[in-house]
């Protein structure tokens, strides 16, 4: 059976873990940089961006997001990014929309697009209709793809909702992410069901939470889907957590596993041109 080449897309960083919870968390604008080339170098070819402030707290600010983005430009400038838009911390339009504002060479590939409201372990995250419709009406305006993040099976039908609207435009790029407690369980039935549910032409992509990172990014492969990967969602190799993982090695896992099965790796430029993005310009 012939498969696209695998993309990769390593979740670098996150707004929850971390040095306490793993010491290899990239944290400071040059940590994420250093760890987006290396995760590059293992066979990455999207990296999904999230900010800390000087106290190593979540932030919305364009201004570090900036800093990262140069320093990934200048260090991998083919590799493509995706920036987080989460409300999960910061709940107002114009702090999720911030970095959405980046201009020309800062501009990012991606933006996530969470499709609905569900609850985390201990939170609830709240994305409403009019802050999904803003977020991907700003995101369509400015040349950014939305990175559609769905945790449940009617997210998949709302995107469906969207596009008939002409909310949401080709090219599509979906994120599967099971296993997170109080959303979809991570079993081959609901990946199955998820991606039967998707819209025509997506390019999906697979995400497990925690223990389950390794088994839905497996399944994804043998599927021939796509895989995220990275600290954000596991922080360990292994499931009784004894082992600390890194982004770097998290990837170059994937990489021997798409191997043994005769899938081969993709570029950005392989990437782009599955996913169906335009050239950057590095302009507006």
């Amino acid at each position: 059976m012939q498969f696209d080449k695998l993309i990769i897309n390593a979740a670098l960083t996150g707004m929850v873990p971390t040095k306490q919870d793993n010491p290899n968390v990239p944290v400071t604008p040059a940590e994420i940089v250093a760890d987006a080339r290396r995760c590059r170098e293992a066979g990455a070819s999207i990296v999904h961006i999230h900010a800390r402030d000087e106290h190593g707290q979540p932030t919305y600010r364009k201004e570090i997001f900036a800093e990262i983005i140069a320093g990934i430009r200048q260090s991998c400038p083919e590799l493509l990014i995706s920036v987080t838009t989460s409300g999960r911390v910061h709940r107002e339009f114009a702090q999720r929309a911030d970095v959405l504002t980046l201009e020309g060479a800062l501009k990012p590939d991606f933006a996530s697009l969470t499709l609905g409201s569900m609850n985390f372990p201990n939170q609830a995250s709240v994305n409403a209709p009019e802050t999904i419709r803003d977020l991907a009406t700003t995101m369509n305006h400015r040349g950014i793809v939305p990175e559609l993040e769905l945790f449940e099976l009617g997210m998949a039908d709302y995107a469906k909702y969207l596009i008939d609207r002409g909310v949401l435009k080709p090219p599509l790029y979906a994120n599967i992410l099971l296993g997170s407690r109080g959303t979809l369980a991570a079993t081959p039935q609901n990946l199955v069901m998820m991606v039967n549910a998707l819209p025509e032409k997506t390019t999906w992509s697979a995400a497990g939470i925690g223990r389950a990172q390794f088994f839905v990014n497996s399944m994804a492969i043998a599927m021939g889907g796509h895989v995220r990967v990275g600290l954000e969602d596991n922080l360990w190799y292994d499931d009784v957590r004894t082992q600390p993982a890194t982004n770097a090695g998290l990837v170059e896992r994937l990489v021997k596993l798409a191997q043994c099965i005769g899938r081969k790796i993709a570029s950005p430029a392989d990437a782009r041109a599955i996913i169906g993005l335009a050239a950057r310009s590095g302009s507006t």
